[in-house]
């Protein structure tokens, strides 16, 4: 199979599909990979790195999508990239439909075979290719709502883990899965005064073994989250519903009646947003500010650290780069029904029911529409 890795556009992304250590392992297994050229500088990766591996270079992105069967990428096509998907492509990257409905339309129209990472499954129920994307953002968003909480960036002029005599900022955490327990380990870290709210004891359970005394677990409520949310210095926001848009867990109102300088950061924006006040933005200009208070909803935050972020994510993605290549998507997908959970567009046809529902479009099993691939 030929394998492509184009060079990232979206803004300040800076993450590659592949690194030159997975293209050695795509090419020792009888593949062909064609990489953009300069895919790989934002993480220290050039040109030479990837010739060096095995790899073929490209000038240009269309060169790579009109020679390659299969397109690995980090972050979802933009409309320039989704122009040049056929059907006859794989495509195999994050996509988060269900907020994004241009971008559904545009994959349904191209024909194109769509995995997207984060909705492949693992035998313990878990999202292993969105894991290490959201292990990085929930220690990042502790770091940016820190960076934020000083008077020069629009916050209120305080330090995180305060001083001996004067008291750390108040830091409630909304979601204790993996993007919530490392945002956690952050704060706990820094000296902070840590609340995490999720409506899963289990969840909270295993915080309170984690942590012990240091964090304060509270089941979500209603009325807990407008207590905790409207008392915090730092509130982020890290709930997930597969595939689906996440829940508006904090209003307006809400917002409102926090205290001026205090900061949101809303690592699920790439569903959507779980405040009602979030809207996307970029590494350019990270924030704005609703009500006095600092909003953080970078839809790439990972991408702020793309060594880290693209060898973290290669680990997870590799295993499944290398079955898909190996089989071909319909007998990957046929043999592992965890990755048969990452079809969200294949032939036209909407396969991931949560992306369905939330743009009101037709559902077809995955199972019946990667069977006639």
């Amino acid at each position: 199979m030929r394998v492509g890795v184009p060079k990232e556009i979206k803004t300040l992304e800076q993450r590659v599909g592949l690194t030159p250590t997975s293209v050695r392992e795509v090419v020792s297994h009888g593949h062909s990979v064609l990489v953009e050229t300069n895919a790989g500088i934002g993480i220290g990766a050039d040109d030479a790195d990837y010739v060096a591996a095995g790899a073929d270079i490209a000038p240009d992105a269309a060169t790579v999508f009109a020679d390659s069967d299969m397109i690995v990428k980090v972050k979802e096509p933009q409309a320039v990239e989704r122009a040049m998907l056929t059907d006859q492509h794989l495509l195999f990257t994050y996509l988060h439909l269900a907020p994004d409905p241009d971008q559904t339309h545009d994959l349904i129209a191209s024909g194109a075979t769509c995995v997207a990472y984060e909705t492949v499954t693992d035998r313990r129920g878990g999202l292993p290719l969105l894991a290490p994307m959201s292990k990085v953002a929930g220690r990042m968003s502790v770091q940016a709502g820190a960076l934020n909480l000083e008077a020069p960036q629009g916050g209120a002029g305080l330090l995180l883990g305060g001083v001996p005599g004067v008291a750390p900022a108040k830091v409630a955490i909304i979601g204790g899965g993996v993007v919530g327990s490392n945002a956690a380990e952050m704060a706990v870290g820094l000296g902070a005064e840590v609340t995490i709210l999720d409506r899963s004891l289990d969840v909270l359970d295993e915080l309170n073994a984690r942590f012990g005394n240091r964090v304060k677990t509270i089941y979500s409520t209603q009325a807990s989250l407008e207590e905790y949310v409207e008392d915090a210095d730092l509130v982020v926001g890290g709930v997930l519903v597969k595939g689906a848009r996440a829940p508006k867990l904090v209003s307006a109102e809400n917002v409102k009646r926090m205290r001026k300088g205090s900061v949101l950061v809303d690592v699920a924006i790439d569903q959507g947003g779980c405040m009602e006040t979030s809207r996307a933005t970029t590494h350019a200009e990270p924030t704005y500010v609703i009500d006095d208070v600092v909003h953080y909803c970078v839809a790439n935050m990972p991408g702020a650290v793309p060594k880290t972020s693209t060898y973290a994510l290669n680990n997870s993605t590799l295993p499944f780069v290398l079955d898909l290549a190996d089989k071909g998507a319909k007998q990957a997908l046929s043999d592992d029904a965890h990755l048969m959970n990452g079809l969200n567009v294949a032939a036209g046809k909407v396969t991931e029911k949560a992306v369905a529902e939330a743009l009101d479009l037709d559902f077809h099993d995955p199972a019946e529409v990667a069977a006639a691939l």
